[in-house]
């Protein structure tokens, strides 16, 4: 049905849109995850996983022991799951589906009375075998094969032959499936001869690891946006030092000068002995003609080397730039993302009337004297000292966002006034008498004028 007419059944219906990409990765992600109960998995769009747990659920205290586990680890992530263990990929995926929540399945047990819909059978078949009479697994099976291999010899598709699901279900025939590998990150280590304790060693295996990182990273056609230096010491401690950049790079002097600066509080102790570092986050990186920018490079001035060297001094989260956001109300007039990230798709402009140049971090009350209840303001009092209105323009009222601010949300009114000394500023009275919608209106001052 239509969302309206659904939102009128049921008018806390949460909404979200579809994400077919997304749903796709984070099941990539996911299957990954899950190879913590089996050496590898594989996908079963668009809601499923197998994992293979041969020989592995004694290390769990047994099958029931190892889907409470899974169970349990799924939920902690905010999953709802139906979970199901048996001999083939198939009957597991009969068993999760139609079956209850944990099921554990054995050879020789039976699945007659699952509905034939639990062979992954497309929505055509279903309504044939339907009309047939065939409405469960175990009717399927009371068939002679003869028959129904007459009526669909001529379909090789498994999703469309129920001989060949059915065979699948009961282990009679192998079902090829494609596991899900992970793509090891770009990775170089040293193994150190003698242990090193000094900076200045330090810093030329740091430069050692870059080069050789720079070199698989051209072969890969990629450039690293995280980098993790890993140093296991003698006494078996391990260091470790993170760098996220602005822009993908495999710059070889721009990683170590980057590295250089978080090294300073390190201690050796006894010495390092191995020395690693990893990209374990790239993006596709082409080959450039590095003369164009060789100058630029070698003297720090390009603006992703200068961001990258603010955000080791700084912090990775001090270095941002405002992006322009549809919105009325001031405050949420600009968002902050990343200084090298792409322009968003910009929403609708909205017409302004005219803004200050400066807005206040949040609004600050202040005491106002007017001249009616909706009258233009007379005199403010704000941290601690009184200002005399000799100008002012207004009303501009904003009214709230009503698909994000609570029933109880008040309008505003905005002013531009100016005191005796010229000052400008910008004032708004947080509701009205009477509204209905909470006490005396308040005053805030939130921003101010050139």
């Amino acid at each position: 049905m239509r969302l309206t007419d659904a939102r009128a059944l049921c008018p806390q219906l949460a909404v979200a849109p579809a994400d077919p990409a997304g749903d796709l990765a984070f099941l990539e992600r996911l299957a990954l995850w899950a190879q913590r109960w089996g050496p590898w998995s594989a996908l079963d769009p668009p809601d499923g996983l197998l994992v293979d747990v041969t020989g592995v659920a004694h290390l769990y205290g047994g099958e029931p022991a190892l889907l409470a586990d899974a169970a349990a680890r799924l939920a902690a992530c905010g999953l709802s799951v139906r979970l199901a263990l048996a001999p083939t990929a198939g009957s597991a995926w009969a068993l999760s589906h139609y079956g209850p929540e944990q099921a554990i399945h054995h050879p020789g047990d039976s699945l007659d009375a699952l509905p034939v819909a639990a062979l992954r059978l497309d929505p055509a078949v279903q309504l044939v075998l339907r009309r047939l009479g065939l409405k469960r697994v175990g009717e399927l099976a009371g068939v002679a094969r003869d028959a129904l291999a007459r009526r669909f010899r001529t379909i090789r598709a498994p999703a469309a032959n129920p001989l060949v699901r059915l065979d699948q279900l009961l282990g009679r025939v192998p079902e090829p499936l494609l596991p899900v590998l992970a793509a090891p990150p770009p990775m170089v280590q040293r193994r150190l001869l003698e242990p090193i304790r000094h900076r200045s060693l330090l810093d030329r295996v740091v430069e050692d690891l870059a080069a050789d990182l720079v070199r698989v990273l051209e072969g890969a056609g990629k450039g690293a946006r995280r980098l993790e230096l890993v140093l296991w010491k003698v006494d078996g401690d391990m260091l470790q030092r993170r760098l996220e950049l602005a822009q993908a790079s495999r710059e070889a002097a721009h990683i170590v000068r980057l590295f250089a600066a978080r090294l300073d509080d390190l201690d050796a102790g006894f010495g390092i002995e191995l020395a690693r570092l990893t990209a374990p986050w790239c993006e596709p990186l082409a080959l450039s003609q590095q003369q164009l920018e060789a100058a630029a490079e070698a003297h720090g001035t390009s603006l992703a080397a200068f961001i990258d060297r603010l955000s080791v001094r700084l912090g990775p989260a001090a270095v941002r730039r405002p992006e322009p956001f549809a919105s009325h109300w001031p405050e949420r007039a600009q968002r902050w993302i990343g200084p090298l990230d792409p322009d968003r798709p910009r929403q609708e402009e909205l017409a302004f009337h005219a803004r200050p140049l400066k807005l206040l971090d949040r609004p600050e009350p202040i005491a106002v004297i007017h001249a009616s209840p909706d009258g233009l303001p007379r005199r403010f009092r704000w941290r601690g000292t009184l200002h005399e209105v000799l100008r002012a323009e207004g009303p501009e009222r904003i009214a709230p966002e009503w698909w994000r601010e609570r029933g109880g949300a008040r309008l505003r009114d905005y002013y531009r006034v100016e005191d005796g000394e010229g000052r400008r500023y910008w004032i708004y009275r947080h509701g009205h008498a009477g509204d209905g919608r909470g006490g005396v209106p308040e005053w805030f001052l939130q921003g101010l004028h050139a």
